[in-house]
């Protein structure tokens, strides 16, 4: 139940112990956890908040603009008033937010079904607007007068991160608007007018060779496309020559379309992706929900098969190359990284609640189970399950091993784990 107290404030009643499930489902959920781990130094403290988390000691969180507040109980039942900050968004970053989603239908839409999809938060970024919090942004305070996160600022988080799998509205709150008033300067606000142009374009090419060195200012650049241009139909009267598939090409040029908008973003951004090999653009491909004889071609092209390709897909779908690189590559964990693993492993879980776990390489697997973790080489755990004698990946990434084992176990409401849909027939 939520409970409004004020124009910009959501009081949130306290929510039931989250025993045996992962404290977030949805991938903004995951990454606002994944600041969180990547911020604080304590892993104790982690392992603090997320049991007094799963043992319901948080009460009613209340949410308003660049706080969050909770009183927290230990487990002698002493009570503790934690605090998160998280700065606002500016007035033009805001107007610069609201700009870019009123002229996207399909964010609106989003965000009114209580999701917020990963081109929504790239198109805030690409106008300078971080959403999600990055590194350090979530400022801890609490009474008990810790200097960093405590195991009270820690299990706030991780309730709040269930908060924020139901409603990313609680999120926009905290940056400064509620819900209210963001779909009210949607509503008023239209969309983006194109600007009337000031003059011609360009400079006639034997203009400017005749005027040497005195020339007229570049035209601006042209601004990001909201979206990627749709390639020109193949479907025409003339038959197509031996050994074309039209159908095949459309596909090509669609996604080709797709990863161009995708590549100009990152280079107005100032960042790069690594170039892609052979092998993990095929997936990136299929990944591009394509027709059963495109996707046929694509798992033979790239020698994984059909299952393989699915698995692949899945991957690519929960973290790109580095998902991809988890799949594939077994490796030997030695020194310094397997003496971080043994840690992070030793300190996830209470005594009493460790999992027993068989080690081979980078990969945990659960004795008389069929979960899986896997350590990639930043040293994130990946949570893995096995379905028809394959093992898949269960969810994304996460600092912590038992976080991440959560999302690979099936919950009692599940009944069992569930299988991946297949590529599109």
């Amino acid at each position: 139940m939520t409970r409004y107290d004020g124009d910009m404030e959501r009081t949130f009643a306290a929510l039931p112990p989250a025993q045996g499930r992962g404290f977030a489902q949805t991938w903004w959920g995951q990454a606002w956890l994944k600041t969180l781990e990547d911020t604080a130094l304590d892993s104790a403290q982690l392992k603090t908040g997320r049991r007094l988390a799963r043992a319901g000691a948080v009460g009613a969180v209340s949410v308003r603009p660049g706080r969050l507040t909770a009183v927290v109980q230990d487990r002698d039942r002493t009570a503790h008033r934690a605090d998160v900050l998280l700065e606002e968004l500016s007035p033009e970053q805001w107007d610069r937010f609201l700009d870019m989603t009123a002229e996207r239908a399909g964010h609106v839409a989003a965000l009114l079904d209580r999701e917020m999809p990963p081109h929504l938060v790239e198109d805030a970024t690409a106008a300078g607007v971080e959403l999600l919090p990055g590194l350090g942004d979530l400022e801890p305070e609490c009474d008990c007068d810790a200097w960093d996160h405590c195991g009270h600022t820690a299990a706030l988080c991780y309730q709040v991160a269930r908060l924020l799998d139901q409603d990313p509205f609680v999120l926009m709150l905290m940056r400064g608007r509620d819900e209210a008033a963001l779909l009210d300067d949607l509503q008023t606000r239209g969309g983006g007018s194109a600007a009337e142009s000031s003059g011609p374009e360009g400079v006639d090419a034997a203009e400017a060779y005749a005027a040497g060195d005195i020339l007229p200012p570049l035209p601006d650049l042209h601004g990001l496309p909201d979206e990627p241009g749709v390639p020109p139909s193949l479907d025409t009267e003339t038959p197509p020559a031996p050994g074309i598939d039209p159908a095949a090409l459309e596909f090509l040029a669609a996604r080709t379309a797709v990863q161009a908008h995708h590549l100009l973003a990152e280079a107005l951004r100032g960042t790069s992706d690594a170039e892609l090999t052979v092998e993990q653009d095929a997936v990136r491909l299929a990944a591009g929900d394509p027709g059963r004889d495109v996707a046929d071609r694509l798992a033979d092209g790239s020698g994984r098969g059909r299952e393989g390709l699915e698995a692949a897909v899945r991957a690519w779908h929960l973290g790109g190359t580095a998902a991809l690189a988890v799949l594939d590559e077994e490796w030997r964990v030695e020194g310094e990284a397997l003496a971080r693993a043994r840690a992070a492993l030793e300190s996830a879980w209470d005594t009493d609640e460790r999992p027993r776990l068989r080690a081979r390489g980078n990969r945990w697997t659960v004795a008389g189970a069929p979960v899986q973790l896997r350590l990639g080489r930043d040293g994130r755990w990946w949570p893995y399950r096995e379905e028809r004698g394959r093992w898949v990946p269960a969810g994304g990434a996460a600092q912590d091993p038992a976080t991440a084992l959560t999302s690979a176990e099936p919950t009692a409401a599940d009944g069992a784990a569930p299988e991946e849909a297949p590529l599109r027939q």
